[in-house]
């Protein structure tokens, strides 16, 4: 994927979780600014933050408002709590994942054939909105990171509607040491949701291109 010189220098994180907690630790090693933030007062979650997360600012959830991007990592069964308010007009990656196994089945997906990123678009109306990290545990997140140019260096899609906010976000996963691999629009969030072959491996950009190709044209048939 070719990015442009556009590049975030401050992260905020929604979620305080295995995922959350991962990304945070990620971009706190690879020098950027990290607010972290729960429904719970930043006094609640100081000494947590401190923890689970050094380097990161625990804040209220109010404080990620003037990151440059802002990582959604809660369970998804909640996005309705999100407020589209607090996000019109930020860059904001979804990295939430529909696991019906585990949280039941949920109408809002269930009966919708869009991704769950659209749909979750459809509620943060007003967010520039970008799929991606979902399709990586958080073990290999901080384990499978690479420098760049690395032979063995893992690559992570990039799914949304808004070019910029793209490009932003391919930045950031470059940074945190993968491959960023352009996967077009919000739409083609589908492709990296659980039980699709970009979701139950690892791929080099090539095999994520190969990949994300492939789907594209199965379809279309």
């Amino acid at each position: 994927m070719t990015t442009t010189a556009v590049t975030p220098g401050s992260i905020g994180i929604l979620g305080a979780g295995r995922v959350g907690a991962a990304v945070a630790r990620r971009a706190v090693e690879s020098g950027y600014e990290v607010r972290i933030a729960t429904a719970k007062p930043a006094g609640e979650i100081a000494l947590l933050a401190e923890i689970v997360t050094p380097g990161a600012v625990a804040v209220d959830a109010a404080g990620l408002a003037d990151t440059d991007l802002t990582v959604i990592a809660i369970p998804l069964r909640r996005y309705r709590d999100l407020n589209p308010a607090h996000f019109a007009g930020r860059t904001v990656v979804d990295v939430m994942n529909y696991w019906a196994p585990t949280d039941g089945e949920q109408p809002d997906f269930e009966r919708d054939a869009r991704s769950t990123s659209e749909v979750i678009q459809d509620h943060l109306h007003g967010t520039l909105l970008v799929k991606s990290l979902n399709h990586i545990g958080y073990h290999d997140l901080e384990a499978d990171h690479r420098v760049p140019g690395a032979a063995d260096r893992r690559a992570l899609a990039v799914a949304s509607d808004h070019e910029r906010s793209r490009a932003l976000v391919a930045s950031f996963v470059d940074r945190i040491g993968f491959d960023p691999v352009d996967a077009g629009p919000l739409a083609a969030g589908r492709l990296l949701q659980p039980g699709t072959e970009v979701f139950n491996g690892s791929h080099s950009a090539s095999q994520l291109r190969g990949l994300l190709a492939e789907a594209c044209l199965g379809a279309r048939a």
